[in-house]
């Protein structure tokens, strides 16, 4: 499926089409959004990752009304009148625009943020005062777990595995460019000790 052409870090991936629901065209949807409220307003327009095959590409959906049945969210767009047009969304992946005044919520990062960031260890009690801190990789992506997501760091030997929790990541520095951590033994092989 490709994505919608825009500049990296100005979309963001909201919600994925699972099922049609009734004759009328409602689909089931996976939210991959905190704030549904927020993000699946009437009038909301969405970006679709669709196969190039299929008719949807290139084309945006407008959300007419969000309704939640047994606790599952369904969703009616504009256009988008029985099943059969439902059925062809399926699997479809929405994003919105991520607007430049987005406010910015504390200890809270958009993946695409984290991604890239140089990963640095903890200077520790007895380092010079101004020692550099040790470089151990780079986030190249962020896998979504349900107990936390891990950061997925590449280093020189390989990909390590970081649980982003706040012991073992203690600080994310977006406009420096670093993710400071401070891992357990054996985390990183302690190449960099």
């Amino acid at each position: 499926m490709a994505r919608p052409e825009r500049p990296p870090g100005t979309e963001l991936r909201v919600g994925r089409l699972t099922k049609a629901h009734g004759l009328k065209g409602a689909i089931k949807l996976d939210l991959y959004t905190d704030d549904p409220a927020r993000r699946f307003v009437p009038g909301a327009t969405f970006a679709l990752q669709v196969p190039e095959e299929s008719p949807w590409h290139g084309k945006h959906l407008e959300l007419a009304e969000l309704k939640w049945f047994n606790g599952v969210p369904v969703a009616f767009f504009a256009g988008v009148t029985d099943r059969t047009v439902a059925e062809s969304l399926v699997k479809a992946v929405l994003w919105v625009e991520l607007a430049s005044d987005e406010p910015q919520e504390e200890d809270a990062w958009y993946y695409h943020q984290l991604v890239g960031l140089r990963v640095v260890r903890v200077v520790g009690a007895g380092s010079p005062e101004n020692a550099p801190a040790p470089v151990l990789g780079t986030v190249a992506r962020v896998e979504e777990f349900p107990a936390q997501d891990l950061l997925v760091v590449d280093t020189e030997r390989g990909e390590v595995l970081v649980p982003f929790v706040k012991a073992i990541v203690t600080a994310v520095d977006v406009p420096g460019g670093t993710l400071t951590v401070d891992p357990p033994g054996g985390l990183f092989d302690d190449a960099n000790d």
